[in-house]
């Protein structure tokens, strides 16, 4: 078994007033060495260089659900820590596949910046 996270395009949490029929939807999350683009429509966003003066911009409602590992497809995803603080380490939670631009994009991009979900943003 294996998490995946699918970032929904809204912030607001009150655009969700049930439970999610599988898995949960989470919200309050932040990212630290990137930021997040919105898809249009139906489609799903995905990760962008980070924007000045913007050190910790928040993530839009987070859906999880867990799936087998063989049905999981990793290509065009990176592999996101997420940790409680910025100070990483043992705060670790889990580990978040966030869409990136294309299938074709390099993961060490984000990994040299050191992207990672915090659930604090200090």
């Amino acid at each position: 078994m294996c998490l995946i996270t699918d970032i929904l395009n809204t912030k607001e949490k009150s655009e969700f007033p049930t439970f999610a029929p599988l898995g949960a939807y989470i919200n309050g999350f932040f990212l630290e060495g990137a930021a997040w683009e919105n898809g249009r429509g139906g489609e799903q966003g995905y990760l962008t260089d980070m924007q000045l003066k913007d050190l910790h911009p928040v993530v839009p409602v987070v859906h999880v659900t867990a799936i087998r590992r063989s049905e999981r497809n990793a290509k065009g995803v990176y592999e996101c820590p997420v940790y409680t603080t910025s100070m990483r380490g043992p705060t670790y939670i889990f580990t978040a596949g966030l869409r990136m631009e294309s299938e074709d994009s390099d993961p060490n991009k984000w990994i040299l910046a050191g992207v990672a979900l915090l659930m604090s943003p200090e």
